[in-house]
């Protein structure tokens, strides 16, 4: 069903940015290293694990450092450098670098496999490298040695100072001539960083300045180009939903080729002046957290219903008379919570409730995470269940959920901080300046100033996907009365039965996660008689559950055990009275561990890669068909 577009704001005048008054990522950089120059601007670990802050001007110089090396190593206006290498300074200097040399960055998965990682370097035709380690650089080494790179002129080693000495299966390695450690590489460029400047002044708003390489649940990654004036847009227009300051703080953690990461821990921060904590992966979340304490965070949906998990585990140790104020304090902040977002501030009885249970409960409870200092909570790159959101409501913290893709350079609509500008369970409405419409099979085609350039070198994608001057994003929505967006499913992802009835798998699968036990789901019924599933364990609610009920804790034998299959059907047949008839799912295969990134099931942002599972499960989907027919 088609739909007249929504409209959010006005486009701030021209989606191109004037040439004598110019405010691109680069300028609002060296703005903040002239004007706060001494004040902290990014915190990074050093060798003891303890942060270190980096000043504004200190950024700023060794931006300029490493953008003065990629000239001094002959990179072009508009050449390449691709980062492979975990959420840290050096990976950001790097981004910026490029761009201050009139390149652009482009990003490489540290989960890639070797040939996604020498595909990229090749496709964007990158003139320096930069890896984490000898681990990443190994991914490049077959191809450096063949010749398949032959633009590459350095690779650059992010943890290794001055002098440092290569590893020694890299120093055996052909093409060993072309790495070189970090601080090498910046003092490199030190006859260069007069052309600095003048690389920077004739940069234009909409020349490519990084390349978002898709993280590919199907077929080859594509390079979204992204303009400067896409970047200092979109920053721009992220201010102006949910407003930030120098005083706010936040954590890197997710991977930093993801545009959405991108723009949270550089060119929101570079917008507004705030800090960023750099935690390396997301193994260190927790213990960054605690050290930062952020006032803004970002996470993926995965990353929330693991916080859900620990904290529905701590609430249930709890003795009887505390888990008693603890269901009247969530019940509290339920209520306060629905009433902020609607209509501001409680008053009267409820404020009161309100700032008891804080005091009570919520505090300390968000304290011993390093939650307490959050003001605004982000969920985005997949789609979040309603109850999740409920849950983490009734604990005094909304989650705003953001919708959006790399096409868009991030955000296309979002849930805003204003009273009535949020509604659980909808991605929002579109972003101020931007228009957001549905076309007549319900995809959801968007109009902005954030709307990418193109993939790079791919005239073929880039036609189908800008139509009209309309981005077509492949998803499927509909509109609620007051305007707010709800995602049903990729177009993509949708298949039709056997009898001729499409079904919408991500539902579907939202509910199968909320099973305790399970950790992922994926739905089948192509061109099948009837749905059914693939499910996994989640390894530590299977070892806790094992425990309680005197289970075999081995995984496959937990797995097989037939009082975990009854639980688990139990609630599987609770889902399905809530289903159409031709969307119950008949039969499920569960499987004793979880879908993972390293074995490449799942993208880098928590996305099943349907593909691969399909084929790498094909014996156990056909046994859900080939026995007893399911009616």
């Amino acid at each position: 069903m088609s739909s007249a577009p929504l409209s959010s704001g006005n486009a701030g005048g021209s989606a191109a940015a004037s040439h004598e008054i110019r405010d691109l990522i680069p300028d609002r950089l060296a703005q903040h290293a002239r004007t706060r120059s001494s004040e902290p601007a990014l915190f990074r670990r050093d060798d003891s694990g303890a942060f270190v802050p980096m000043s504004w001007a200190e950024y700023q110089e060794r931006v300029t450092d490493f953008a003065a090396a990629c000239i001094g190593v002959g990179l072009p206006v508009g050449g390449a450098v691709a980062i492979i290498g975990e959420s840290r300074a050096e990976w950001v200097l790097a981004a910026l670098g490029a761009m201050n040399a009139g390149g652009m960055a482009a990003g490489v998965y540290q989960t890639a496999t070797a040939d996604q990682a020498a595909y990229i370097v090749g496709h964007c035709e990158a003139m320096v490298a930069v890896v984490e380690n000898a681990g990443q650089w190994q991914k490049l080494a077959p191809a450096i040695a063949s010749g398949s790179l032959p633009k590459l002129r350095r690779v650059v080693f992010m943890g290794m100072g001055a002098g440092g000495e290569l590893p020694a299966d890299v120093k055996e390695a052909p093409g060993a001539e072309l790495c070189q450690s970090w601080a090498d590489f910046l003092s490199s460029g030190k006859p260069f960083r007069d052309s600095v400047p003048k690389r920077v002044a004739g940069l234009l708003p909409d020349q490519v300045a990084t390349l978002i390489y898709t993280s590919g649940t199907t077929g080859t990654p594509k390079g979204v180009m992204l303009t400067h004036q896409n970047l200092a847009w979109t920053g721009t227009c992220a201010m102006k939903i949910h407003p930030s300051t120098s005083e706010d703080v936040v954590v890197s953690y997710l991977p930093l080729s993801h545009i959405a990461e991108q723009m949270f821990s550089i060119y929101l921060p570079i917008t507004a002046g705030s800090r960023v904590y750099f935690a390396g992966s997301i193994d260190k979340l927790r213990e960054t957290l605690l050290a930062a304490r952020p006032t803004i965070f970002l996470a993926v949906p995965r990353v929330w219903e693991k916080f859900q998990l620990a904290l529905t585990q701590r609430m249930a140790e709890a003795k009887p008379v505390q888990r008693r104020v603890i269901a009247w304090a969530r019940d509290v902040g339920l209520r306060s919570g629905r009433y902020r977002l609607e209509h501001g501030t409680p008053y009267g009885l409820l404020a009161i409730e309100e700032k008891l249970a804080g005091k009570l409960f919520f505090g300390k409870l968000k304290m011993a995470l390093g939650l307490d200092r959050i003001r605004v909570a982000i969920s985005g790159a997949a789609a979040i269940r309603k109850e999740v959101l409920d849950f983490f409501l009734s604990l005094q913290l909304p989650i705003y959920e953001v919708y959006g893709q790399s096409e868009s350079s991030g955000p296309l609509t979002c849930n805003g901080a204003k009273p009535g500008q949020t509604r659980l369970g909808t991605v929002g409405r579109p972003i101020p300046g931007s228009t957001v419409k549905l076309a007549p099979d319900g995809e959801v085609l968007f109009q902005g100033p954030n709307v990418f350039a193109g993939y790079y070198k791919d005239d073929e994608s880039t036609s189908a996907a800008l139509q009209g001057g309309w981005l077509h994003t492949g998803d499927i929505g509909e509109f609620d009365a007051d305007g707010f967006l709800r995602i049903t499913d990729r177009k993509k992802d949708l298949f039709k039965t056997s009898g001729g009835k499409y079904v919408a798998p991500q539902p579907i699968e939202g509910a199968l996660r909320s099973i305790p036990l399970i950790s992922q789901a994926l739905v089948i019924g192509e061109n099948r008689k009837y749905v059914t599933a693939l499910l996994t364990l989640d390894p530590e609610q299977a070892r806790r559950f094992a425990t309680e009920h005197s289970l075999p804790p081995e995984l496959d034998a937990f797995a097989a055990h037939e009082k975990v299959l009854t639980f688990i059907q139990e609630h599987v047949d609770r889902i399905n009275r809530g289903l159409q008839r031709v969307e119950t799912v008949k039969r499920y295969t569960l499987i004793p561990r979880d879908f993972s990134v390293e074995n490449d099931e799942m993208t880098p942002t928590q996305k099943l890669r349907r593909r691969v599972i399909l084929t790498r499960y094909s014996t156990h989907i056909e046994s859900m068909y080939t026995s007893d027919a399911a009616e």
